[in-house]
């Protein structure tokens, strides 16, 4: 058994500005104060991005404030789902190559994203990548603060779905930043990186990926980065 797991963000699909917009209005709901800038977000987990950026904003957080954040967070990507549809757009390749997986014999693919679950779902589903996605067996930014972590949870929620043990040669990571690439590293799986975020091919080589793609068109890349051959 293989286990593929997907970031999503600038690896998927790309949101052209509905992802922010919709932080921002969560973030100002919750705290009552305007959020004039957002903290890092590449490769960054939910909660440490609205913590990180409360900081910016002079706010000391907690635990409950951001639970009602991604409640609403929650309401908002489900509310504004045409939207992002209008205006985001699924990466080239992603399609293809999800599908190309699904065909293989023992390979089940998932998510290891910092979003939270429902924002996951909602940002696949209204470009059609949901279906070969197994939503229950993923990390999301809500199981923990660190991303190598959420990495551990899939792979835990995985094998026990499956009733398959797997080992860090049984898992590839696919994600377009040097924080999924040290993800990745941290627990011994394979990892290819696209640069079809922020970051070059250069600097995810420089990572210590084990290979990088400009973007998702060959999908035999990602079959020879799962399988090591």
């Amino acid at each position: 058994m293989k286990l593929v797991l997907w970031d999503i963000d600038h690896t998927l699909i790309a949101t052209r500005g509905v992802g922010r917009e919709i932080f921002g209005y969560c973030f100002e709901q919750v705290t009552g104060c305007p959020m004039r800038e957002q903290a890092a977000v590449d490769g960054m987990t939910e909660p440490v991005i609205f913590r990180e950026t409360a900081k910016l904003h002079g706010i000391t957080s907690d635990r409950t404030m951001f639970e009602a954040f991604a409640r609403l967070s929650a309401e908002q990507h489900q509310l504004r789902a045409g939207e992002l549809r209008e205006r985001g757009h699924a990466l080239p390749g992603a399609a293809r190559v999800l599908a190309t997986l699904a065909a293989l014999d023992e390979v089940e693919q998932t998510v290891v994203t910092g979003n939270i679950r429902v924002a996951a779902e909602t940002k696949l589903s209204v470009f059609g990548l949901d279906t070969r996605i197994r939503f229950p067996i993923g990390g999301y930014g809500e199981d923990d603060d660190e991303r190598a972590e959420l990495v551990r949870i899939a792979i835990r929620r995985a094998s026990h779905s499956l009733n398959t043990p797997l080992t860090p040669q049984d898992v590839l990571l696919v994600g377009d930043t040097p924080a999924d690439v040290a993800a990745a590293r941290a627990n011994h799986v394979r990892m290819l990186a696209v640069a079809t975020g922020r970051s070059t091919t250069t600097e995810l080589r420089q990572a210590g990926a084990d290979l990088v793609a400009p973007d998702l068109e060959n999908s035999s890349l990602v079959i020879r980065a799962l399988t090591g051959r």
